[in-house]
């Protein structure tokens, strides 16, 4: 993929340490594949840079490499045939040398090297006190392993805590730049893609070759040589030491068991037993847990349903895993009409109601409301489920929505099946103002848009021409 999407804000971070006077000590990290390298290679274009990538071999081979790297970046020769047992020796060399702009430093997968020799992050914290910090250089420690890098760079007990200047989390690329890499498909191509890839450049990259989702599939997944076929479990094993029981709780709930008390049950273990296993999965952006948004203490409430919060996961648990029989006996055919026959209504139409939350933040921001709600997600209790909820507390403004990913266009009854369910909200019943807005795949009945055009409380978007 030639061309450099989204990641503004992480750019302009980037930019703001470099432009600062003095050293900057940024750690940027992110989950395999999410374009950490691709974006730090956008960033030292046209800088002094040395770029050096950590493996997993010893400490001592690391620093070769970085020796190596060193003399290559400062052109000297003298180094590269000499001797070096030292870290801050080169680090010192780079420094000594006059640049005409700042020199950039980055060490990327910098947790290997904690893993080689767990003092590591002690001696790359005294070479920051001793020899940069007070000199004009921006280090960038950039990592793939999520726990790895939190507890050796910005963890409390991490001898580097308090160092950074700044740190970045760097995410999955949001729906609204998803078009930017297939310019030529329709806004529910988009969506039905995007389902599958998630917003990871790596898996879109892959994708981007092939005209047909599912012939992407096929080539990518159901291939037992495919680079994505066994993708969860390098992510897994890289993480967590226990993948078994990992890939258990995932595949629970890809099986419909979101609430804790269901997932303990498939897995004949006791609640308390999971909550380590569920946190991790959490931190490492795999699993969310929601609660009605409606709820005043989520972190408390007893509502929580657990969701698989990763696209391509959702997919691969869904459809992959549970037929890998089929797939190792070179049966993928038969995976993939199953696929065929599901994959919108066992999940693409899940993945719908994320993209319309994205967009109610983008519609927030652009005003569609005469007023700016706070706090946005699902609504449910044990009659009814409302796919979009959003809460204006200061207005006392209250938006209800749903999201249809149909073939046929969407007609009255699901609006006035949402405002059936509205006193069904508990949330400011008595004091509120209420607005509907509905998502549709396949646009809207006329009678619906007379209906919304009669009506201020009522606003439609529809798929088909991105309005």
């Amino acid at each position: 993929m030639q061309h450099f999407v989204d990641r503004e804000q992480e750019l302009q971070t980037l930019q703001a340490e470099y432009d600062r006077p003095g050293s900057a000590l940024v750690v940027l990290y992110g989950r395999r594949r999410v374009g950490k390298t691709t974006l730090i290679s956008e960033f030292i274009r046209e800088k002094p840079a040395l770029f050096f990538l950590a493996s997993e071999e010893s400490e001592a081979q690391n620093r070769a490499v970085f020796k190596e790297k060193t003399a290559e970046f400062l052109n000297n020769n003298l180094l590269r045939s000499a001797e070096v047992k030292s870290w801050d020796i080169l680090f010192r060399t780079i420094l000594d040398k006059p640049f005409d702009r700042k020199p950039v430093i980055v060490l990327d997968e910098f947790q290997y090297l904690g893993k080689s020799n767990p003092a590591f992050p002690s001696i790359f914290q005294r070479i920051w006190e001793e020899i940069l910090k007070d000199r004009s250089v921006m280090v960038i420690l950039c990592g793939s392993l999520i726990s790895m890098m939190e507890s050796q760079t910005l963890s409390y007990s991490s001898p580097l805590y308090g160092r950074r200047t700044a740190q970045i989390r760097l995410k999955q690329i949001p729906f609204a730049y998803y078009h930017e890499f297939f310019p030529e498909k329709s806004r529910r191509e988009l969506i039905e893609w995007y389902a599958v890839t998630g917003g990871v450049p790596k898996y879109i990259e892959l994708f981007s070759g092939s005209q047909d989702l599912y012939q992407a599939i096929q080539a990518n997944i159901l291939n037992r040589s495919g680079y994505l076929y066994d993708e969860p479990h390098f992510l897994l094993q890289q993480e967590v030491s226990e993948v078994g029981s990992y890939f258990s709780i995932i595949k629970s709930i890809a099986a419909g068991n979101q609430k804790l008390s269901a997932i303990a049950a498939t897995l004949e273990v006791k609640s308390t037993s999971l909550t380590k296993y569920l946190k991790t999965l959490i931190d490492l952006d795999i699993l969310a847990r929601e609660v009605p948004v409606t709820e005043p203490n989520p972190e408390k409430s007893k509502k929580g349903l657990y969701k698989i919060k990763d696209n391509y996961l959702r997919f691969w648990f869904a459809f992959v895993y549970p037929n890998r029989s089929f797939i190792e006996s070179g049966h993928s055919a038969l995976v993939l009409e199953k696929i065929r026959k599901s994959l919108v209504k066992n999940h693409i139409a899940f993945v719908y109601e994320d993209v319309c939350q994205e967009r109610m933040w983008d519609l927030n921001a652009a005003n569609a409301w005469p007023f700016h709600f706070s706090k946005l997600g699902r609504y449910w209790d044990a009659k009814h489920e409302i796919d979009l909820a959003a809460l204006d507390p200061d207005g006392k403004n209250l938006i209800l929505g749903e999201c249809k990913y149909w073939q046929e266009p969407v007609g009255p009854r699901v609006f006035w099946d949402l405002v059936a369910k509205t006193d069904a909200v508990p949330w400011e019943r008595d004091h509120r103002t209420v607005w509907y807005v509905l998502f549709s795949a396949s646009g809207f009945t006329d009678d619906l848009k007379a209906l919304a055009a009669q009506r201020e409380d009522l606003l439609l978007f529809d798929e088909e021409t991105a309005q």
